[in-house]
């Protein structure tokens, strides 16, 4: 193996992987069991600023921080980097926004069989916005590697492919085999937006259903901010310590959001809107369409409950949440 050439990715590293520097900014964030509640306004104007890295939470259209990223449009936040890890109506909004100029992107721009997002496509073909791809498994694995304190991880991810040769990661030998494995560089966010089932006030999380990559996320960030559907007490919580996947230390701030997540699914809680999102995906075609539907839907909505109510409110939840349970 020392006589055979490995290989490097050809892509941007966003991020610095060094462990330690995380190491060392964890060592001053305060830790305290303190009540963390707050406003999606106030949340987004002191933990999020222009030019931050930014993950979200969730799968797809499954379980994702809408309220949030709604008001990262509203507060017009720019030139953030952005983890496109199995990104669908997030990747749409934060389009829509303009709120991005780098991504670090495996699955973007589609929303899975509901079809693809023109306007991200547009945003991405601007030439605007810097990318290095990844697998979905690899992002996933760089967010362990910053979780556990490391640099990076190794694995057999897109070794032989073109995703390897437009990534970050580098060829390495095996110290043990010799084998050529993938080094996945750690990737540790500015801050990370994640919405779950249940919290208390000091950010203790349960999430029902597949976790995705989030209990990973959230201890690789250096700020991370929670809605949840309903904020429960700590003795609630302490009744059932296994079911805690993010702990408070982790969590900077938590909002109580009542569908937070809609128009995507909220399992066993309610449907994804796809109706609205089809709306969007037709909208989308005609770039002044789109700029009337943004301003109707976001900028015009002094927060996530109006937006709710333009949509149906109640009565449209209602008929989610009934919808959850059929399927």
């Amino acid at each position: 193996m020392s006589n055979q050439q490995l290989k490097n990715g050809i892509g941007e590293l966003f991020m610095s992987p060094d462990a330690d520097q995380m190491r060392d900014f964890l060592r001053h964030k305060k830790k305290q069991l303190k009540s963390k509640v707050t406003t999606v306004s106030e949340a987004i104007d002191t933990l999020v600023n222009d030019g931050d890295y930014l993950a979200i939470g969730g799968f797809g259209g499954v379980r994702i921080p809408t309220a949030l990223i709604h008001e990262i449009i509203r507060k017009k936040k720019k030139d953030l980097g952005f983890a496109g890890h199995v990104s669908t109506h997030d990747c749409q909004l934060l389009s829509a926004g303009q709120s991005f100029n780098r991504c670090d992107a495996a699955y973007i721009v589609g929303l899975e069989a509901r079809g693809l997002s023109k306007n991200s496509r547009r945003m991405f073909e601007s030439g605007n916005v810097k990318v290095t791809e990844w697998s979905n498994g690899a992002l996933s694995w760089r967010f362990k590697a910053a979780a556990m304190g490391l640099p990076y991880l190794p694995s057999r991810v897109m070794l032989g492919t073109d995703t390897f040769k437009h990534s970050a990661a580098k060829e390495v030998a095996c110290p043990f085999t010799g084998q050529k494995l993938a080094a996945l560089p750690a990737l540790y966010p500015d801050v990370a937006i994640i919405h779950v089932h249940r919290a208390d006030v000091y950010g203790n999380c349960q999430i029902d259903g597949i976790l995705v990559a989030d209990d990973d996320i959230a201890k690789a960030s250096k700020r991370v901010i929670i809605t949840t559907e309903k904020i429960i007490s700590n003795e609630e919580i302490r009744r059932e310590p296994s079911k805690t996947v993010i702990p408070y230390w982790c969590v900077d701030a938590v909002i109580e959001v009542p569908f937070g997540s809609y128009p995507g699914n909220m399992p066993g809680e309610y449907f994804s809107d796809e109706e609205h999102l089809t709306d969007w995906l037709m909208t989308e075609k005609d770039e002044e369409a789109l700029k009337k539907f943004i301003d109707h839907h976001i900028l015009s909505s002094k927060d996530f409950y109006d937006y709710l109510s333009k949509n149906g409110g109640m009565n449209k939840m209602r008929k989610l949440m009934k919808d959850e349970h059929l399927y």
